[in-house]
């Protein structure tokens, strides 16, 4: 965490930084750990987990205490989301998905009622959350999205699907994009509330991911889905732009699992290099595996400043959609570097499933697609600074 004061800059963690961080590691040793292997074999999504996660306040990091949430700020939650993802970055990126995305746009975007409505249940766990907005036909391209809404008296009646939805079988309550206008009109969309058990809200199948596999990742489906018009967040027309404001904080997220993953792998290297011996010596002893190791500690170091300059930017609600983009532009290509790397000092046992770099690399990758691929941050980049 980077603070100034009286002009002098402090890269320490704070006191509430270094608790909830050993708190998140814990709970990841107690309730994670053990079981990594498994649920990533068998895709199991461990639900209940995110629930005893909640009981930790991990479900609702940055969402005021009023609401029943932690109340901390985007550096404690970088932490949280770091630790556990150091453990196994499919509950992770389920925890992040869950905060940043559904829980983030009722509390930027809805209104008194509806914040009391749904933040206790999402900030507690006792609901886990999805957000959608990505189709079969238009991931990056999201002004073109078919699933539409239509008017019809008090209610909004939902047609189509979503597909790669983070808790899209299992969330009790999704956030959803739907257009009312027309196509790629960026006023043409608008954000829905949509709970599990309404008529005509069902899920298609849950797909069989290269990793995070313990993270659901599933289909949302639509069939004259009727929405009360008290579910509609903020105005008529404005869910574009609300998810592009969501995604800013959304890619610190991804910036942050990437730099757990990149943390695990790194550290895994380390001590497997200190304990490998060859030619008699410890292979860290070696130009080609000591300059990889310092090679990752670089890129770490840059990633975490990045991450924790946007977090900051977050934090005092000034502008940071540059900002969000480099830090995961930057953290996500870093980290499927450090995991590759992690792999070639391991040799031939990184290639097997009983040491954790095989899953960090086979994680890695998601982070460079996930909330904007690496080549839509160039887009965002390119766009702010060529203004």
């Amino acid at each position: 965490m980077i603070t100034e004061i009286k002009g002098v800059m402090n890269f320490d963690y704070s006191e509430t930084q270094r608790l909830v961080g050993e708190s998140a590691k814990q709970f990841a040793l107690q309730y994670i750990a053990p079981n990594v292997r498994d649920w990533d074999e068998t895709q199991y999504f461990p639900k209940e987990v995110l629930h005893k996660a909640g009981e930790y306040g991990f479900m609702g990091i940055i969402i005021p205490e009023m609401y029943g949430g932690a109340g901390l700020s985007y550096h404690e939650y970088i932490t949280v989301i770091e630790e556990i993802t150091k453990i196994d970055p499919s509950i992770g990126l389920s925890i992040a998905a869950h905060n940043s995305l559904c829980t983030n746009h009722i509390y930027e975007f809805g209104n008194e009622e509806q914040r009391q409505r749904w933040l206790p249940k999402l900030a507690s766990g006792e609901w886990i959350g999805a957000w959608g907005i990505t189709e079969h036909n238009t991931g990056s391209d999201a002004g073109g999205m078919a699933t539409t809404a239509v008017q019809d008296g008090d209610h909004w009646v939902l047609n189509g699907a979503k597909n790669f939805i983070t808790h899209g079988k299992s969330g009790e309550i999704a956030v959803v994009i739907a257009r009312t206008g027309e196509k790629g009109d960026s006023h043409g969309m608008t954000a829905f509330v949509v709970e599990r058990g309404t008529p005509g809200f069902t899920h298609g199948k849950k797909e069989d991911k290269l990793g995070m596999r313990a993270s659901e990742t599933a289909e949302m489906i639509f069939e004259n889905c009727r929405i009360p018009q008290e579910n509609v967040l903020g105005e008529v027309g404005d869910g574009f732009i609300q998810s592009m404001k969501i995604l800013d904080g959304g890619r610190i997220s991804i910036g942050a699992l990437a730099l757990g993953i990149s943390k695990g792998a790194y550290e895994a290297s380390l001590k497997y290099a200190k304990e490998r011996t060859q030619f008699g010596k410890p292979i860290s002893a070696f130009q080609g595996v000591s300059f990889k190791l310092a090679d990752m500690c670089v890129e770490i170091e840059a990633a975490e400043l990045l991450l924790h300059k946007a977090a900051f930017l977050k934090n005092e609600k000034r502008k940071m959609t540059l900002n969000s983009a480099i830090c995961k532009l930057y953290a996500s290509d870093s980290c499927v570097k450090i995991a590759n790397d992690a792999i070639q000092i391991h040799g031939g046992y990184g290639y097997l499933k009983d040491f954790p770099v095989e899953k960090f690399y086979r994680d890695a990758k998601l982070c460079t697609i996930g909330e904007g691929t690496s080549e839509i941050q160039k887009v965002v980049i390119s766009k702010n600074i060529l203004k």
